[in-house]
Order: C-alpha cells, then sequence, then structure tokens
C-alpha cells in the first residue's frame, strides 16, 4: 500500500497562512517549520516564520531567522528592518544600528529604516536625538502611520503632552492596519490619563481589548458585560482582573467603591491571579474571591474565573480595568484612604521579630521581570542607585524577586553592604508573606513594578521611581491610586541621577523620623 503523497511546500505555506489568519500562532510556527524544511532557502517564509516567533515573544530565535534571511538576500529590506527589531528586543542596540546605517547607506530614501533608528535611539534613551529620525522618516514618507505614533512617544516621554497628542490624531488618521489604530488609540488613552483627562482616557483604555491587538485577551463569563451606565446596587457582579499583576493591584484599589455600590443586596465575585486569592480573600470578606484562569487558544490568551460554583447566579460581569469607566471619572474621585489590601497580622509580627531592633529596614526592589526592548530603559542602571544605598544610616532588605547574584554583589559594593535577604520567602511567588514584609518595613524603595504596586496597596511608605509623565500618576504630584506612595520621576528618559538624589533624600528624611 502506497504512502499518502508529501504536501508540496505550497500547500505547507498556505496552511501556515491560513492558521496565522485564525490567530492560531503556534500552529502557524509549526506549520511555517515545517514548511522551511522543505525549501530551507526560501527567504520569504524564513521572514514569515521570524514574524510569528516575533508575536510570540521568541526574540532570540526570531534574530537567527532573520540573520539566515539577510545572508540569503542581503537587499532584503524586510529582513534588515526585521533583523535590527529583533536585536533592539534584545538590547544589542549598537548591533541593531549597525544593520540599520548600512541599510539607509544602500537605500536612503527608505522612510521606515529611519524609523527604525529612531525607535533604536528611544530604547537607548536617546529621545531627543530620535525625534530627527522621525521627522525624517516623515519628511519621506509623510503617510507612514508607524513614524507619527512613534514620534508622538517620543513627545511623550520629553513630556510634550500637547505635541504628543497632535501627533497620535495624525497617527490615528494615517492608520489603515486595524492593528496599527488599536495601538494609536491605547497610547493615545495613556497619554490623556497623563494630562489627568479621565474620562476620555479610560474610553480610549479599552483599546487595550481589541481582537487586533498583539496576543488580545478575551474573556469568558456568565452574565451580560457590564457597561458604565448599568446600576449595580443589588446585582451579583463577576470582575475578572487582567494584564500583569501589578495592573491588578492598581486597579484593584477602586474594589471598595464597587462593593459599596453593590449595596448589602448585591455581591462581588472577583477572579484573581492565584497568588493573590489569600491576600485578597482577607482583605475583601464581603467578596468571593476565586483564582483566574487562563489558557492560550488558537493563540488567543482566553482568561475565566476557575471555580466558579453557579455561573447562574452571575448577573453581570467586567474586566477589573473596565471599571474606572464609573468610579475613577476625575481625581477627586480617588478617595484618599491608604491600602485597602490587609496583611496578615502574624506574619507581620514574624517579620519585624526577624528584623528585630536596629536601624530603619528600607525594602528595595530595582527592576521588573520584563527586561526586552522598551521596558529596559524604564528602570534605573545599577550604578545610579549609589545614592539611595548610601543614604542615611539604614539597612537594606532584598524585594526583587529572581534576582540574580551579581546584581546583589553590585548593590552590595554601591552601597558598602550587603542587602538582608528574607530567609525562606519566595518573593515571586509568596505574595500574601511578602504583604506582611513590606508592611513590617520601615520604607519601601521600588520601581513602578509588582512589588511596589503591592507595598501602596498595603498601605506600606513607600518611595517610587517612576518613568516621565508617567500616565498612573494622572497629571498630578502625588499617586492618586495608592496615597502612601511618593513618587519620583526623572524629566526625561535616561537623566536619573537628579530623581536618584531626590529618592536618596526622601530615603533620609522619611528613616529620621
Amino acid at each position: 500500500m502506497s504512502s499518502p503523497p508529501r504536501p508540496t511546500p505550497s500547500a505547507l505555506r498556505a496552511r501556515a497562512a491560513r492558521l496565522e489568519r485564525e490567530g492560531d500562532l503556534a500552529g502557524a510556527l509549526d506549520a511555517y517549520e515545517t514548511a522551511l524544511a522543505a525549501a530551507p532557502h526560501d527567504v520569504d517564509l524564513l521572514a514569515a516564520l521570524a514574524q510569528i516567533a516575533e508575536r510570540l515573544g521568541m526574540m532570540a530565535p526570531a534574530e537567527g531567522l532573520w540573520r539566515q534571511a539577510c545572508a540569503l538576500a542581503p537587499d532584503n529590506l524586510q529582513a534588515q528592518d526585521g533583523r535590527a527589531r529583533t536585536l533592539r528586543e534584545l538590547g544589542r542596540y549598537d548591533e541593531a544600528i549597525a544593520v540599520l546605517q548600512a541599510a539607509i547607506t544602500a537605500h536612503p530614501t527608505e522612510a521606515r529604516l529611519w524609523n527604525s533608528v529612531g525607535v533604536t535611539l528611544s530604547q537607548q534613551g536617546q529621545t531627543e536625538t530620535a525625534l530627527t529620525f522621525y521627522d525624517e522618516a516623515l519628511r519621506l514618507d509623510p503617510r507612514l502611520a508607524t513614524a507619527a505614533y512613534n514620534r508622538a512617544c517620543a513627545q511623550f516621554d520629553l513630556g510634550a503632552l500637547e505635541a504628543a497628542k497632535a501627533d497620535f490624531a495624525t497617527a490615528g488618521k494615517l492608520a489603515r492596519k486595524p492593528a496599527d489604530a488599536a495601538m494609536i488609540t491605547f497610547a493615545a488613552a495613556t497619554l490623556a490619563l497623563a494630562r489627568g483627562d479621565l474620562a476620555g482616557g479610560w474610553e480610549g483604555y479599552e483599546a487595550r481589548l481589541s481582537p487586533h491587538r498583539a496576543r488580545p485577551v478575551t474573556f469568558e463569563a456568565p452574565g451580560r458585560r457590564w457597561t458604565p451606565d448599568q446600576p449595580l446596587a443589588g446585582k451579583r457582579l463577576l470582575v475578572l482582573a487582567e494584564q500583569g499583576l501589578g495592573d491588578e493591584l492598581l486597579f484593584a484599589s477602586l474594589l471598595p467603591d464597587v462593593i459599596e455600590a453593590l449595596g448589602p443586596e448585591g455581591r462581588l465575585t472577583l477572579a484573581v491571579e492565584p497568588r493573590l486569592v489569600s491576600l485578597f480573600a482577607r482583605s475583601l470578606p464581603q467578596a468571593e474571591i476565586l483564582a483566574h484562569r487562563t489558557e492560550t487558544v488558537g493563540g488567543r490568551v482566553r482568561r475565566s474565573a476557575g471555580g466558579l460554583a453557579d455561573p447562574t447566579a452571575i448577573d453581570l460581569w467586567a474586566p477589573l480595568a473596565s471599571l474606572p469607566r464609573r468610579f475613577r471619572r476625575a481625581v477627586t474621585d480617588f478617595p484618599a484612604r491608604p491600602g485597602f489590601l490587609v496583611a496578615d497580622p502574624q506574619r507581620v509580627a514574624h517579620w519585624r521579630r526577624w528584623l528585630g531592633e536596629g536601624p530603619p529596614a528600607v525594602g528595595l526592589t530595582w527592576r521588573s521581570g520584563n527586561l526586552l526592548g522598551d521596558r529596559r530603559r524604564q528602570y534605573p542602571p545599577m550604578a545610579s542607585w549609589k545614592p539611595v544605598l548610601e543614604a542615611s544610616e539604614t539597612r537594606l532588605v532584598n524585594l526583587q524577586y529572581d534576582v540574580q547574584a551579581d546584581e546583589l554583589e553590585a548593590l552590595g559594593a554601591l552601597g558598602g553592604r550587603a542587602l538582608l535577604q528574607p530567609p525562606g520567602l519566595d518573593l515571586k511567588n509568596h505574595i500574601d508573606d511578602l504583604a506582611a514584609l513590606c508592611c513590617a518595613l520601615d520604607l519601601m524603595v521600588s520601581v513602578s513594578n509588582a512589588t511596589g504596586q503591592l507595598a501602596g496597596a498595603c498601605g506600606a511608605p513607600t518611595v517610587m521611581l517612576c518613568v516621565p509623565a508617567a500616565w498612573p500618576r494622572l497629571g498630578q504630584e502625588a499617586y492618586p491610586w495608592h496615597p502612601t506612595i511618593r513618587p519620583v520621576a526623572p524629566r526625561i528618559f535616561g537623566e536619573w541621577e537628579p530623581a536618584m538624589a531626590q529618592t536618596a533624600a526622601f530615603v533620609d528624611q522619611l528613616t529620621r523620623r
């Protein structure tokens, strides 16, 4: 009996393209790999596979694929731009610039190459220089929406908010792809929030849920989707937390207002990150707290409430970050109450015993777990922490999750003393116990990551290093979400020295009380 004929390369390619259109990125990746095995020198297949790998966050494999494409077709601009993009995302900026310089020398009128240089410079913190390259890209191609968008982001970074607003409006008019339109709408919404336009900002913030965004989140929930005009009194509302752990902690600060709106006859069911369940259950006893379940189906992230006992009991459901459209339409809607989370008092006492008597204990966390691409520049470089490490007579406690030995060694050398290590505490996964430690400390110094948001949500005094014009500040000098957070930000990206000196002064001031 003869075996069935092998699919042709064109059939394999067609199948991969279909899976990609359907949003099954993992399936498309496998199909493109099979097609490439049958035609290993096909530059178009290499490009398609590299793009899928990028969308799945596989930057190192994507860079290798673009490198192969460049070797096979040195004049292929898509391959050169793709390789530079992935090098940039991996933090290999000098290599990215070298690739782009060579491409621009050969193709000086290609607007997208000038735009890519601008993005690379922006991610390095050279935002003012980047503007020159965005301007040149738009001179060469006035209809290049991504260049207008990137110029808007650069103006945003530099605090030129009116100029950024105009550029976002231009980019929105030029956008032809639904994915670009969603990206621009979302970015313009964060700008509106940074300018203090909360009502308009929250409406645009809904673009985060657009099906056209990369790895869009969909929700599986019973009941009807809540809208801001619907009354909540007496309703049974399911709220699904979304985005990352830090975002869940930020937006959850308005849940006491939601519970009040539901009234004694209503009921809140809240689905949160599994690591938060015990802490939220203690803090919000009026609510039912569940762990949300996240699955990837056909390349799309689907979130649901795990362990929901009676789905028919739910009247309405809402994504957590959609609730500000009703409850935080102006800065005056933010209450002055301290953190809404209640740490375990026995564990707080435990950590206070561990700290014992001595100089003030200051917790320290200096980065996120994700340092790819644009995230890298959002955190001060290690050397810039020296004034903070030397400030006053303090004991420094490591609260950085996924910490590396070389980081601890570098910080110890800068401050002249080692950071204390909380014994037996998994700083990434034991969130309830971490909250107790934050409350036991005299002060927290944090970047804007999940640990800093946790400290603020617990009412712990915190100095938070933010990026310039950070939208969660909502145009305020204070931090409306958590009143015990004192924000500090550089004037522009890369100018960390004044911000770190101010942070050191706050540490000295707050620990000498």
